[in-house]
């Protein structure tokens, strides 16, 4: 009889971790998106453009472009400028290029993250590598190009934005297919 209760007792407290796990799960998004926002961190871009398609010449924002490898990715990964100049309202494009200097094929996804956090709202992407994987093969270098446009709302004290990508390796869960070079 004891012992009937405490499995009773024990698979109550199972089941109350798995329904206790089940919602945390369902709320780390909006405690994620809680957390970026007052650490301002990993600011995501906003979706499309939907402001009037007139540039506002008056103003200038840099826009510094960052690059980083998580630890596992062994690609080279790089812009081909650290920085533009961007007027508000107009269509910009930066070129990001990646290589794979191993001699695997490899898969990987880009993360992106706009800093100051309160301006992502303010960053359209209207076409970018990151929306998509990228798979290369050995020594493959290819040419990835982002555009977008920088908001003519965004506030008048905003004169700098940094995206940010950082490289994931995701050949383990989306293996390429190998494309044979040979003769």
């Amino acid at each position: 009889m004891a012992d009937s209760i405490s499995m009773k007792k024990l698979v109550t407290r199972l089941l109350l971790v798995v329904v206790a796990m089940f919602v945390f799960g369902f709320a780390l998004v909006p405690i994620y998106d809680v957390m970026c926002k007052a650490f301002g961190i990993n600011g995501k871009t906003a979706g499309q453009y939907e402001g009037e398609q007139t540039v506002d010449a008056s103003r200038q924002v840099r826009v510094q472009f960052l690059t980083t490898n998580s630890v596992d990715m062994s690609w080279d990964f790089y812009p081909k400028s650290d920085e533009l100049t961007a007027h508000p309202g107009a269509v910009n494009e930066m070129i990001f290029i990646a290589h794979n200097p191993t001699d695997k094929p490899m898969s990987a996804q880009a993360v992106p993250s706009i800093a100051p956090s309160t301006a992502a709202a303010y960053f359209h992407k209207t076409e970018c590598f990151c929306f998509t994987q990228q798979v290369l093969q050995p020594g493959q270098r290819i040419e990835m190009p982002v555009r977008f446009i920088v908001d003519r709302d965004m506030p008048k004290d905003v004169k700098h934005l940094t995206l940010s990508y950082t490289l994931f390796d995701i050949t383990a869960r989306h293996p390429p297919v190998a494309v044979n070079t040979g003769g």
